[in-house]
């Protein structure tokens, strides 16, 4: 009980053999499909993407797995200079669309790098805190600082204060503030399986039920929010915000059959239906 055999019938050659699993789902692609993909078959991995992450053993962290999290990343940059490494590795790696962010190459160690933030932190201390990033990006550049920082000396100087802080001495709250002010959520899907989800229309229908309004009213104030840290870090890209949801053809009277549909009172949010 539990478990599904599949077999294949020859009835030519009146044979009977055995399915793999994977075999069966090849064959089910090819009748939706109507054509056979040879060896591109669509294959998920399910694996959790955390098993080697660090588990809490106290109650006192449940729901708090952020400061957990942070606190155990802070623990093992301060073990030697070395442990800052993979944080020197993403900051020089980092980059969106093809443009490099927070560092660039000429920056190569971690000696390098706290000299140079101490350069800039001497620097913005002389300038207004209003003075806004294009006027001194050049400079930046040419010493290894590339945009993501900040839209203003007071801004970027805060997030050089940060780092230099977490090179000294690691610490959570430290840390939490600094990553969460390094420019690196531009996209954002919200799936929504279940229910006929449009913005007319649907209401009545099954499992709608307030759903619809909540998700709707969270994209547009995610949006905005989004928007404003964008401009906060210094940077002009657009977010993007996708539902995704089912295609329903047969919804007659609403747009659960439309493909793609802008959220109205939104520039960047759109339902994704497939």
């Amino acid at each position: 009980p539990g478990v599904w055999e599949y077999l294949r019938v020859n009835l030519h050659a009146l044979i009977v053999e055995e399915l793999q699993p994977a075999e069966f789902l090849h064959f089910k692609e090819e009748l939706v499909d109507g054509v056979k993909n040879g060896d591109f078959t669509l294959e998920l991995d399910f694996e959790p993407f955390n098993a080697a992450f660090p588990r809490p053993t106290l109650h006192k962290y449940i729901g708090d797995g952020v400061e957990f999290l942070n606190r155990h990343l802070s623990a093992k940059l301060f073990h030697d200079k070395e442990s800052l490494l993979p944080l020197l590795k993403f900051l020089r790696l980092h980059s969106y669309e093809g443009k490099t962010l927070m560092l660039n190459e000429k920056i190569q160690n971690l000696n390098s790098l706290q000299h140079i933030l101490r350069k800039a932190e001497e620097f913005l201390g002389d300038l207004k805190p209003e003075t806004p990033y294009e006027d001194f990006e050049a400079r930046f550049e040419e010493i290894g600082l590339e945009r993501g920082w900040g839209d203003n000396a007071e801004r970027v100087l805060d997030m050089i204060r940060l780092l230099l802080d977490l090179l000294e001495a690691p610490d959570p709250c430290t840390l939490e503030s600094f990553l969460g002010r390094v420019p690196m959520v531009f996209n954002v899907v919200i799936l929504s399986p279940h229910g006929y989800f449009a913005q007319d229309n649907v209401l009545g229908y099954p499992d709608t039920g307030g759903q619809v309004v909540y998700i709707l009213d969270q994209v547009r104030a995610l949006e905005t929010e989004m928007l404003q840290r964008i401009k906060q870090q210094g940077l002009n890209f657009t977010p993007r915000i996708l539902i995704l949801t089912r295609l329903l053809p047969d919804a007659v009277g609403t747009t659960c059959g439309e493909r793609l549909e802008r959220v109205d009172g939104s520039e960047y949010c759109d339902i994704l239906r497939v």
